[in-house]
């Protein structure tokens, strides 16, 4: 379930806002291309969004070098997560579009600091499709890709 929901007026983003200063926050991380900001649903302390500095909506929206930046913010937020806070485990999270949970339409990583019990489920039912079903579907994203 989705911890915040953007509540913005049509056309004004609440991240682009953050990223203008306009709005405030807990800043951790900021270069050209990314910024990295405590979330306001902290489920566990250290948990750090990594978003882009442009405005894009979604993963297909952004381009490769921020796609590369944004891993390497985040990679360097986790590090300073464990060194900070030493939770037993991590998770990165990105979703994308109102069915991938996506509550802030503006390109974002999660960092989340994990420990056991902490209440985050991340699970699905499990389908095992048949050997030739994943070749088959792994055919169609090597052609989707060469495309």
């Amino acid at each position: 379930m989705p911890m915040f929901v953007d509540t913005s007026p049509p056309g004004q983003c609440i991240f682009c806002s953050l990223v203008a200063g306009e709005i405030p926050a807990a800043r951790v991380w900021e270069d050209e291309l990314t910024i990295a900001f405590m979330d306001i649903g902290q489920v566990n302390p250290g948990r750090v969004l990594v978003a882009t500095r442009r405005h894009a909506a979604t993963l297909f929206d952004i381009t490769p070098q921020e796609a590369a930046a944004v891993a390497q913010t985040a990679q360097r937020v986790a590090h300073a997560v464990r060194a900070a806070f030493d939770p037993p485990g991590l998770t990165l999270l990105q979703a994308n579009g109102r069915e991938g949970d996506q509550t802030v339409f503006h390109f974002h990583l999660h960092v989340v600091p994990r420990h056991a019990d902490d209440g985050i489920a991340l699970s699905w039912p499990r389908k095992d499709p048949a050997a030739e079903v994943l070749k088959g579907y792994a055919e169609r994203l090597r052609a989707a890709m060469a495309a």
